[in-house]
């Protein structure tokens, strides 16, 4: 499942991300779903929200080191819901790994092409993103719920009530 997903995310982000250096401008914008969703074709050297553009070659170091991590990690995930969160992780994260080892201005330092921009969202982002983010969610929801790796819930005991038995006379 985890490999399956995986594969998806970075498939959709590379043949989208093809999409629009093809057939956009760099820094034009497109209404897609009229105002709320549109194309606007940009090139991000840095994090979210352009944050350490001068530290592009890191981020491509940690992005390696969380796809090595979770190929890893992979063998001890039992649950579907897991497995489809590191899935949605590990697409993501090399589908932007993957324009910053092969795009200008240089090996490891590459800008990641960014092309949503939601109404009234700071951010332009693309579908790398959008998997990471989605895969965050999924991480609360399923810590918040208490699934364990293995698919398990972890059910709380409650705090057993001490009751005095010496006698207050």
């Amino acid at each position: 499942m985890l490999a399956i997903v995986a594969v998806c995310v970075y498939a959709f982000d590379r043949i989208s991300k093809y999409f629009v250096t093809q057939n956009l401008e760099l820094g034009k914008t497109v209404d897609f779903i009229g105002v709320v969703l549109q194309l606007h074709y940009v090139e991000n050297p840095g994090a979210a929200f352009s944050l350490g553009s001068g530290t592009t070659w890191l981020f491509a170091i940690i992005a390696s080191a969380v796809a090595v991590f979770i190929v890893v990690f992979a063998r001890r995930i039992r649950s579907k819901a897991w497995a489809v969160l590191f899935g949605l992780l590990l697409g993501g994260t090399l589908g932007n790994l993957t324009d910053r080892l092969t795009r200008g201005p240089s090996f490891g330092q590459g800008h990641v092409i960014d092309f949503l921009q939601l109404i009234y969202f700071p951010a332009i982002f693309n579908i790398a993103d959008t998997a990471i983010v989605s895969a965050m969610v999924l991480f609360i929801i399923l810590t918040i719920r208490g699934v364990g790796l293995d698919g398990r819930r972890t059910t709380r005991q409650p705090k057993a009530v001490e009751t005095s038995t010496t006698d207050p006379s």
